[in-house]
């Protein structure tokens, strides 16, 4: 349904059908901005959003008819549209005309100069008709400089009327607040615009000159300088000069001490000194800038001074004999600056500069002053104790918790439970330790070997373990490299040396001699000869009381 009447029908109440549905009966909007200009659009819907029912044509069409030229068949002929309209401050947007002028200032106050001639710069903005009067700044001119007037529109009358860019030319006075501003001549864009607008510019002029500072740049007159320096010419002509060196002071041998970078000052214009601490990132030290605030130093005090407490004492000339000047800093020389010898090793090109044509001094070179790192400590462990391992008691110097030493865990999986029996007796001149039997016992999966002796009843010593599981050092080998007694040092007649005691190897059980038969090449002949003996001795027939005896002195029971 539509709200417009249906085609045919009379408009007459009845005969109209609306639309109950819509609520918009607004109509469209025809104004808008587009980049901040105010756009005129046509219509394409009508109240309540209807779409208009027209040919609109595109804006390319628009263009087209609008640049066409008509055929003149009949009637007037019709105007072209006017051309496209850019506003003043797209056109002339950062264009500016510049203009050199001065003004002249009356000095009621001075006795050297009359009047002071200031010269400034006039810029003329265009797409606003602002002005601005700046005068650069002078270093030391005691005078504030810079902005005199801002940016704004200048009143050229008492009528209201403001200064236009036609009112300006070289050659000409311009009166802005009071002050009269001779304006002498324009830079090349101003010349060039002015001449397009069709104005005849005046030739330029010269700049007029400050007399008082003219008079200040001619030399100086030349006259007899008395005895005692002029402190005040040291001033003027060294100032802002300042010697750089770069020094260290090596504290080394101190407690705690280091060596420490700084940067010595040395001030031309007062030969005065200062000591700046250099600081590097996380070097744990407070940012404390100057190790010595800017002084004299004295280098040689008179004799009297000595006597006097230097802590009170305000030194002054006449406690000084020789203050430290230019010459006592020498790149590789040393100097002593209360109480601290700094070295110094480098100096920034100013001051290469100045000793060469000061003292003609041309050999300065930087002398190198790296850390040399010191040469690697070889790391020895220190002497056995006798306490324990040799391998327990070298892991202490390896961590500070010490490890267990690494085992052969195939070996000891190997060999385990299997152990060598020896029967062995002490080698003493006591008569008393000449009947006492010991038996040996080699652990093959440590290499450790125990003692037990077995107990004799009413021989008035008393047996039992005589050396628990430890490892047993050859004699004759030295402390940081010992050689324990292995496998093949224990055969029939061989001499153990344990601690300081001799024993002398006896006899063997059975598995000493099948353990000897399948490894025999880590035995040498004599072992091997010594085995075969005692097994054809064995073999041999002894009689029963013989054996009995011997078996009664190993403390072995005879079957």
């Amino acid at each position: 349904m539509v709200s417009n009447p249906v085609h045919g029908l009379p408009f007459l109440p009845g005969t109209s059908f609306k639309d109950s549905t819509k609520t918009a009966f607004h109509r469209s909007q025809t104004l808008g901005y587009r980049n901040g200009y105010a756009i005129v659009r046509r219509p394409t819907v009508g109240i309540g959003g209807d779409r208009l029912q027209f040919n609109q044509l595109s804006q390319a069409e628009l263009d087209e008819l609008a640049s066409k030229a008509p055929v003149l068949t009949y009637g007037q002929p019709k105007q072209a549209p006017p051309a496209d309209f850019i506003p003043a401050h797209v056109a002339f947007d950062k264009k500016v005309l510049k203009f050199d002028a001065y003004f002249q200032e009356d000095v009621p106050m001075s006795t050297e100069e009359q009047y002071r001639i200031r010269q400034v710069n006039i810029y003329y903005y265009l797409e606003d008709d602002s002005m601005s009067v700046i005068e650069p700044v002078v270093e030391n001119s005691g005078i504030l400089q810079g902005k005199l007037i801002k940016r704004q529109r200048l009143a050229k009358n008492d009528r209201g009327d403001h200064y236009h860019w036609k009112d300006l030319n070289r050659g000409i006075n311009i009166t802005i607040y009071g002050k009269t501003f001779r304006v002498v001549d324009c830079d090349q864009f101003t010349q060039v615009f002015l001449e397009s607008q069709g104005i005849e510019l005046n030739p330029p002029e010269k700049m007029a000159l400050d007399p008082y500072t003219e008079l200040r740049k001619q030399p100086l007159r030349k006259y007899v300088t008395p005895s005692d320096f002029d402190q005040l010419k040291q001033f003027l002509t060294f100032d802002k000069q300042v010697l750089r060196f770069y020094a260290i002071w090596d504290d080394t041998d101190s407690m705690y001490g280091e060596c420490r970078t700084y940067i010595i000052h040395y001030y031309l214009m007062d030969d005065t000194v200062e000591i700046r601490e250099v600081h590097e990132r996380n070097d744990g030290r407070d940012p404390f800038p100057l190790l010595m605030n800017r002084q004299r130093m004295p280098k040689v005090l008179v004799e009297n001074a000595k006597n006097f407490p230097q802590c009170v004492l305000e030194i002054s000339d006449q406690e000084v004999l020789e203050w430290y000047t230019a010459k006592d800093f020498i790149v590789g020389k040393s100097l002593t600056i209360l109480g601290r010898t700094f070295f110094i090793y480098d100096c920034d090109p100013f001051t290469r500069r100045y000793y060469k044509e000061k003292f003609g001094i041309t050999d300065l070179p930087r002398i190198d002053v790296s850390k040399r790192e010191p040469p690697p400590v070889k790391q020895e462990l220190p002497p056995y104790n006798g306490f324990g391992l040799v391998e327990d008691s070298a892991q202490n110097c390896f961590a500070l918790i010490p490890k267990a030493p690494k085992k052969d865990v195939i070996k000891m999986l190997v060999n385990d439970n299997k152990v060598l029996r020896y029967l062995a007796v002490l080698e003493s001149p006591i008569p008393e330790d000449k009947d006492r039997r010991f038996v040996f016992s080699y652990f093959l999966a440590t290499d450790m070997i125990s003692i037990f002796e077995p107990p004799v009843r009413n021989s008035g010593i008393i047996g039992g373990k005589y050396l628990g599981r430890t490892k047993v050092v050859k004699p004759y080998s030295t402390v940081d490299n010992p050689v324990y007694y292995g496998p093949s040092d224990f055969f029939i007649g061989a001499v153990i040396e344990v601690f300081g005691h001799r024993f002398i190897i006896l006899d063997t059980d059975e598995y000493v001699l099948k353990y000897m038969e399948s490894n025999a090449a880590q035995y040498s002949p004599e072992a091997l000869a010594s085995i075969q003996n005692h097994v054809r001795k064995r073999e041999a027939p002894a009689p029963e009381a013989e054996r009995i005896s011997l078996c009664t002195q190993a403390g072995m029971q005879c079957q």
